[in-house]
């Protein structure tokens, strides 16, 4: 009876949550899955020989950043059908949240690889319940588009979720999206979180314009950064709820503007005897717009119809 070749067991894929900025946040879970691996995947393999210098762990790096993890993940899926167990390991925090990890997993399940993360730090959740912006709910969009235009498009798409909104950002772009988040959520409040878990860890909150403000008076800042925006007020989803209504009342020619839709409404409060002050402060809530704008377009309104 002739000999049969058996396929050797299947090794594992290990993602390894990885400190923020703090390596006391290293668990002895992720220190063990670095330990029992043949190999590491990372970003940045220099990154990684810091945190592995630290563990007194010596491995070899594979670096799967963005730009070539797609083309390496086939290679390093049958390494593990082969028998190797692989650890993959972003810069920081966890894998697969706004990084390349999710093509590795996703090629390693599709595989049939055992995968087994070792849970970690999240910038973003940590950014969240730092700046005590209510979390009941909330929206991880990542980094938003680097154009204005369009950082603003995508900013009124996600006007309307129930929720808290999370990005990361860069500390050479913060500003910009400042600015885009200032103008489409004004009066919400916002937080700017940079450094987190580090030494400098700081929390900037204000409402959305002001926070540019402070931003811009603070001139450079350094670390990477997540901004938080606070979810929706009532009168902010009754508002997106009555222009969906609009809309599909009338048709496609409804547009369910939201100016045309304050403008009725100061029109309406003035008629009714309110004064420009009061119609400013109620209608600055509603439609989420700084008050002296608001006052400027009351006033304005009174002019035209006197």
């Amino acid at each position: 009876m002739g000999e049969t070749t058996k396929r050797p067991q299947a090794g594992k894929l290990y993602v390894v949550g990885t400190p923020i900025g703090n390596l006391g946040d290293l668990t002895p879970r992720a220190a063990a899955a670095f330990e029992a691996a043949d190999a590491i995947c990372c970003e940045d393999t220099r990154v990684t020989s810091k945190l592995l210098a630290h563990l007194g762990i010596s491995k070899p790096l594979v670096r799967c950043d963005e730009n070539v993890i797609a083309g390496r993940a086939p290679q390093l899926v049958e390494r593990m059908l082969a028998g190797e167990t692989l650890a993959f390991a972003s810069d920081a925090g966890m894998p697969g949240v706004s990084d390349p990890g999710q093509v590795l997993v996703d090629a390693a399940r599709a595989a049939g690889v055992p995968v087994e993360v070792i849970p970690g730090p999240t910038a973003c959740i940590t950014a969240l319940v730092a700046t005590g912006i209510p979390c009941e709910h909330f929206f991880f969009e990542g980094f938003l588009p680097r154009k204005h235009g369009e950082r603003v498009r995508r900013l009124r798409r996600l006007a309307s979720i129930p929720g808290a909104l999370l990005f990361y950002e860069s500390p050479h772009r913060a500003e910009d999206s400042l600015v885009a988040i200032a103008e489409v959520f004004p009066e919400r409040e916002a937080a700017l979180c940079r450094e987190l878990t580090k030494l400098h860890e700081e929390v900037l909150r204000a409402p959305a314009s002001e926070l540019l403000e402070l931003v811009r008076e603070r001139g450079e800042m350094r670390g990477e950064m997540v901004l938080v925006v606070a979810p929706p007020s009532e009168a902010e989803l009754e508002l997106h709820e009555a222009a969906l209504a609009a809309g599909a009342g009338a048709g496609a020619d409804a547009g369910a503007n939201p100016d045309d839709l304050l403008a009725a409404d100061i029109a309406e409060a003035l008629a009714a005897g309110e004064s420009a002050n009061a119609i400013a402060k109620r209608l600055s809530q509603k439609y989420s717009r700084k008050k002296r704008d608001v006052y400027n377009l009351v006033l304005s309104t009174q002019a035209e119809s006197d």
